[in-house]
């Protein structure tokens, strides 16, 4: 019998927030259960097991990031767009820590498809960084090199790995500044060398 009042949203809604308490690791089906006061059986109406719950959160959190990139970059390019788009994924990534980890997750390709957050939020970081004038292989590359060092700022800053008394807020800016000076002055390669000759 389905417990009255519960949904498939109210459920993963109630994992995300519960995993950015006490870690993604720590959300089970068991644990969920408690906190809605009910048997975990109550809960295989809505989800099948921890694994599809826990991609369900990193759905939803693809959801939200793509509107706070949308709204931040919204009529912005350049060196502006980026810091916008930075400062969003920093602050999501701090404020809700759980939901952020299960955004490095690897989703099932036919649950991801009942979600375009992922997409739109894809679409935004390559939308941001063509404004750099950047086309591919070069565009792909550049969206590693955000992403390796926002993830990696993040999690260190996240989990106390900076023991350097210097501001972690400066260190940000101008880790966002190096980022766009290496985007304005990006390599010659890929897709900007193809067809060039080599000259001595």
């Amino acid at each position: 019998m389905v417990r009255a009042g519960l949904t498939t949203e109210r459920v993963v809604r109630a994992a995300a927030d519960l995993a950015d308490i006490v870690g993604l690791d720590s959300v089970t089906m068991s644990a969920l259960a408690r906190s809605f006061g009910v048997k975990d059986a109550s809960l295989y109406s809505h989800i099948k097991n921890v694994s599809e719950l826990r991609e369900r959160i990193a759905l939803l959190a693809a959801e939200e990031i793509a509107d706070r990139f949308g709204a931040a970059v919204a009529g912005r390019s350049g060196k502006d767009a980026l810091v916008a788009f930075a400062d969003a994924y920093r602050s999501y990534a701090l404020e809700r820590p759980g939901r952020y980890a299960a955004t490095q997750l690897r989703i099932d390709p036919a649950l991801a498809a009942e979600s375009a957050g992922a997409l739109r939020k894809i679409d935004l970081t390559y939308s941001m960084l063509r404004g750099y004038g950047l086309a591919e292989p070069d565009l792909t590359d550049a969206v590693r090199l955000l992403r390796s060092t926002f993830h990696g700022f993040v999690s260190l800053e996240a989990g106390g790995g900076f023991g350097h008394p210097r501001d972690l807020g400066a260190s940000w800016e101008r880790a966002v500044e190096a980022l766009h000076i290496a985007l304005e002055n990006w390599p010659a390669s890929g897709s900007r060398t193809s067809g060039r000759r080599r000259t001595s």
